[in-house]
């Protein structure tokens, strides 16, 4: 029965709370895919998606979707096997983050890999986003940690999210979904097992505040 092990898990009565579920998921690269995958299947199919980017040959060792689809548009190419979601083929600015109404969502799915548009959403609608650092460079899943981004460590990307931030005078409580690995590398290899495991930290993380947000 489709669903079963969902309603098995969480019980009939969350489960169908998944269903009035809204969220806006913001880049469906090597982490955003996987969190894709495992919300939808999980039962919460209102989903906006939202990328600029096509599949590369360069995708195929972490992307979910990438195989069968080179040269196609990441959102388009996902609406096919998720068809419940809404597809978003545009570039994340912070000039279309100030004109985007997001306010209908539940929780904004914070996958970008930019620092500006990045930092921009952060500010805005902190108290809605759960985010994450990127997934590359690193191959021990289990350095995987949601906390606060002031004391991540050990992350050059988040590094320059964390200064950014501060520059720009915000000094709210703010978790990140990061890794306390060491990175392996300068340039921007990647093994799908820790970015796939960020995506599902982000399902993770997700439903766990869906939860807690029921019994409010």
């Amino acid at each position: 029965m489709k669903y079963d092990r969902s309603k098995k898990l969480f019980g009939e009565n969350v489960f169908e709370k998944f269903k009035d579920v809204k969220l806006i998921l913001l880049g469906v690269g090597g982490v955003g895919s996987f969190a894709l995958d495992a919300l939808y299947n999980t039962g919460i199919t209102n989903i906006t998606i939202v990328d600029f980017d096509t599949y590369e040959e360069s995708n195929m060792n972490r992307q979910m979707g990438s195989h069968g689809n080179i040269g196609r548009v990441k959102v388009e190419a996902l609406k096919e096997k998720y068809p419940e979601v809404t597809a978003i083929h545009i570039k994340i600015t912070p000039d279309w983050i100030d004109n985007f109404d997001f306010s209908s969502y539940d929780y904004i799915l914070d996958a970008i890999d930019d620092v500006k548009p990045k930092v921009h959403l952060i500010k805005k609608h902190f108290t809605k986003i759960i985010s994450t650092s990127g997934g590359a460079k690193r191959i021990d899943p289990s350095k995987i940690e949601y906390i606060s981004i002031w004391d991540t460590y050990n992350d050059p990307f988040i590094k320059k999210i964390r200064t950014e931030l501060k520059n720009q005078g915000f000094k709210k409580k703010f978790k990140v979904i990061f890794s306390s690995e060491l990175p392996m590398c300068l340039e921007k290899g990647s093994f799908e097992g820790v970015t796939g495991s960020f995506g599902l930290m982000m399902a993770s993380v997700t439903i766990q505040k869906l939860i807690n947000k029921f019994k409010k």
